[in-house]
């Protein structure tokens, strides 16, 4: 049973993963008066360092889970692969606004493009593979070129293979040895990507923030450009398909989800239950960030409008591309930085962000290209 009294400033926010989502979280619930306690199995992680409490434990610790419970008037959750018996107990305590279910689809690729299927919303044709007699049903039905996933796990690429030919499929025969299930999905050969982030109250009121459009390099998020540089039709559809699907599996909070483009039909990717990646931008470039709206909508205070600059560019620092931006800094002179206080620097890890504010598109894009910073 879920307590519908509004919780403010003073109360406690529980904050399930401490990386850099749950960092700027983390930020914002400190700008607006909450106190914070973070439930991480890594000392001094990110979110951590902004909290007043850490409890260092694994996800799945259920006795660290009813410490968190304890000791917050609301939880919340960075990641979608949050522990579901951690997540059941806690919306039985009534101290999960967001439910266990939407976690329960979203961290497994099968029962999230069901729910893709049961909201009506266009998808790449799929077929779920357990065994190699699938894997040579799908390649007979879907055909090539495709790519297979691990239907639980996987980021950033991780936990995916594209298969061009036959030739390929001893790829996907050794992804499926080390995982139980494999989606195997008709390769989309689209335009784009582009990323609706919205924030949907308890009361099922839908705010959504300007559509951006994602770039990746080696299967990571380099950069979101906002607005995403496609037909107003897209921009409608995408919509409209992000209103079935929240209302589908009941959405409380900010969420994401990922959609490919070709020409002006699109095909849903991937969803995130949580605060994403390609929202950064609306920290400095529009009046209210995805993570206040989410802290809004968690805690049952009144979403606020969007207002939006006009055009935003976000880019990625990983530990390859971060000395690049910081070697002159004056270049820096219309970004904003945004480092996430972690230990380590790694190649291919996302370390920070920067992003680029200004009020008509194609003049920024030129711009930062002119620079070299995109």
């Amino acid at each position: 049973m879920q307590n519908n009294k509004p919780r403010l400033y003073g109360e406690t926010i529980g904050i399930i993963g401490g990386g850099q989502l749950g960092r700027m979280m983390a930020t914002m619930a400190r700008h607006m008066g909450y106190r914070l306690i973070v439930l991480d199995p890594t000392p001094n992680c990110p979110a951590a360092q902004i909290a007043d409490q850490q409890i260092v434990a694994s996800y799945d610790d259920l006795d660290a889970v009813k410490q968190l419970a304890e000791r917050s008037d609301v939880v919340t959750y960075e990641f979608e692969n949050v522990d579901l018996s951690a997540a059941r107990y806690l919306e039985l305590e009534g101290l999960l606004p967001q439910g266990a279910h939407s976690l329960e689809i979203t961290q497994d690729r099968e029962k999230e493009k069901q729910a893709m299927v049961k909201s009506n919303q266009p998808v790449a044709p799929f077929s779920i593979v357990s065994n190699e007699v699938d894997l040579k049903t799908a390649t007979e039905t879907i055909g090539f070129p495709a790519v297979v996933k691990t239907c639980r796990g996987g980021y950033d690429g991780k936990g995916q293979i594209k298969l061009a030919t036959h030739a390929d499929l001893h790829h996907a025969k050794s992804l499926l040895a080390e995982s139980d299930r494999l989606i195997y999905e008709a390769w989309v050969d689209f335009d784009c990507e582009i990323s609706v982030v919205f924030t949907r109250a308890k009361n099922g009121q839908i705010i959504f923030f300007p559509i951006g459009e994602n770039i990746h390099r080696d299967h990571i998020l380099h950069t979101t450009i906002v607005p995403a540089r496609v037909e107003p039709i897209v921009i409608e559809r995408a919509k409209q398909a992000a209103v079935a699907i929240a209302e589908t599996i009941d959405v409380v909070g900010t969420f994401a989800i990922e959609l490919f483009v070709k020409n002006t039909d699109i095909y849903i990717n991937e969803l995130a239950p949580r605060p994403h990646n390609s929202g950064h931008y609306t920290i400095e470039a529009c009046n209210v960030s995805q993570f206040e709206q989410h802290i809004r909508a968690i805690c049952g205070l009144p979403l606020l409008p969007v207002h939006f600059h006009g055009a935003a560019v976000m880019v990625n620092l990983l530990g390859d591309n971060l000395n690049d931006y910081f070697t002159d800094v004056n270049r820096l002179n219309q970004g904003h930085v945004h480092m996430y206080g972690k230990d380590e620097i790694k190649l291919k890890r996302k370390v920070g962000h920067v992003t680029f504010v200004g009020q008509e598109l194609d003049q920024l894009l030129d711009q930062l290209k002119t620079e070299s910073l995109i």
